[in-house]
């Protein structure tokens, strides 16, 4: 195999890990009382990025969050526009450009990982 797919193998198992974390955290989350085990707290990246959203989203979207910034936040996006996400993980982003773009919009999200699309 060659280098650059070795690369790129090694950064799907992390998001595939990642996306199949989300999967029984939720599981967990229904069976059991206590949500806090569902929970994350990295100021970094991910959810907490989205923390000051007027919008609710999905708890699965943010739970699968693993992003670094808010592009919703900084990118421009009028009624009617196409928007492509790359990387598009839980699908936070396109949620909200969904929103933005409105009904004769369209956004399509793109990821790498089938553990994460599902």
């Amino acid at each position: 195999m060659s280098e650059v797919k070795e690369k790129r193998e090694e950064v799907r198992a992390v998001y595939a890990e990642a996306a199949a974390n989300v999967r029984l955290n939720l599981q967990i989350a229904e069976t059991s009382d206590d949500a806090s085990c569902c929970t994350t707290d990295n100021s970094n990246f991910g959810a907490s990025r989205y923390k000051d959203l007027d919008e609710k989203l999905p708890d699965t979207a943010l739970l699968a969050s693993l992003g670094c910034g808010n592009p919703t936040a900084i990118a421009e996006m009028a009624p009617g526009e196409t928007v492509l996400d790359l990387g598009a993980g839980g699908g936070i982003d396109v949620l909200l450009s969904a929103k933005r773009v409105g009904p004769t919009g369209k956004v399509y999200g793109l990821d790498m990982t089938e553990e994460m699309l599902e």
